[in-house]
């Protein structure tokens, strides 16, 4: 197994979280916000294997800069961290790439390192942190967990930035889709939804693009800014989710 640090030189080499084709559309997004985001101190570091090529991938940031909606100044956040095939589960390959981010959140001085997990799909579960002595600091609905790892016990703890249901409200009317380019397969599903939205309900939806950090952390669910689908107000979904996903969801909120 090897470890990569990609850079903007090296990151087309690569597939992009088991993206293989570069001229996909969330593939060609996620590399240019890679490349916006290294200079700010983005760590995108890749887990290959000699056999099946990458397995893993791990992404962390700054919390100054970091596309969760939390306050973390001072820590290394992670944002993703996942491994395929399965057969390379359990073998202690994700306690490595965690190990990799706090290496480095020591090497730069920091308070600690950070993570929001989840009980539902999409994101990594609180387990493997809690393992590596992360505690968690602050909850968040429907099942976001904000955990850290403090180096120094004096250190302040990070936490979540959101006044949820009235961050949601601002949208006003309709349905607007809350979406960046930090994860590849929002591409996907914003036109699928967006053409649907239109075609079978008649709605035209309102794509609001977040273009940076400050902007992702005043989003309406602990997720950040990557994607989020507010109906009249109130939040519909707090993570990319498939056409026939968005249909259900509507069929029922417009009963």
């Amino acid at each position: 197994m090897e470890i990569i640090d990609t850079d903007a030189k090296n990151i087309a080499e690569y597939p992009i979280c088991t993206y293989k084709d570069a001229k996909q559309e969330g593939y060609q997004r996620k590399l240019a916000w890679l490349k916006k985001c290294y200079p700010q101190g983005l760590r995108f570091k890749l887990l290959q294997s000699e056999e099946d090529g990458t397995i893993g991938t791990v992404e962390y940031i700054p919390g100054e800069y970091t596309w969760r909606a939390v306050e973390a100044e001072g820590y290394m956040v992670i944002h993703c961290i996942f491994l395929v095939p399965r057969k390379y589960k359990g073998k202690g390959y994700g306690s490595l790439m965690v190990e990799e981010c706090l290496k480095d959140a020591r090497g730069e001085k920091m308070h600690g390192a950070a993570v929001v997990t989840r009980k539902g799909t999409w994101m990594a579960g609180k387990e493997l942190f809690l393992k590596h002595g992360f505690e968690v600091v602050e909850e968040a609905p429907p099942d976001f967990s904000l955990l850290a790892m403090k180096f120094k016990k004096g250190a302040p703890s990070p936490n979540f930035s959101g006044d949820w249901d009235k961050r949601a409200k601002k949208y006003g009317k309709g349905l607007a889709i809350i979406k960046s380019d930090q994860c590849p397969y929002v591409a996907k599903a914003i036109s699928e939804i967006g053409e649907t939205a239109r075609e079978q309900y008649r709605i035209e939806p309102n794509i609001v693009e977040v273009k940076n950090a400050r902007q992702a952390q005043k989003a309406p669910s602990a997720y950040g800014g990557i994607f989020n689908l507010v109906y009249e107000g109130g939040l519909l979904a707090d993570h990319p989710i498939s056409n026939t996903r968005f249909k259900n969801i509507m069929n029922k909120t417009l009963k």
